[in-house]
């Protein structure tokens, strides 16, 4: 089940679309997305060459009310 490491900040801000989010806008180098109808921002630091930590991908899941399961359907 937890198959959250290594995972590209890229790829993760592209199942967050699949799963309904928009992109807001993009300051510095984090991506702020929001959902119609949800009181959460989700902000997702974009860093080249380096992968999402675990604890802050697991705490956006949670934000979004997502489980690990249905975020890697969409990841892959």
């Amino acid at each position: 089940m937890s198959g959250l490491h290594n995972l590209k900040p890229q790829g993760v801000v592209k199942a967050f679309e699949k799963a309904g989010w928009n992109v807001v806008r993009q300051t510095g180098s984090h991506v702020i997305l929001s959902r119609e109808g949800h009181p959460c921002v989700l902000s997702i630091p974009v860093h080249k060459g380096k992968p999402m930590k675990q604890g802050l991908l697991r705490k956006l899941l949670e934000l979004a009310g997502m489980s690990v399961d249905a975020f890697l359907k969409l990841y892959t």
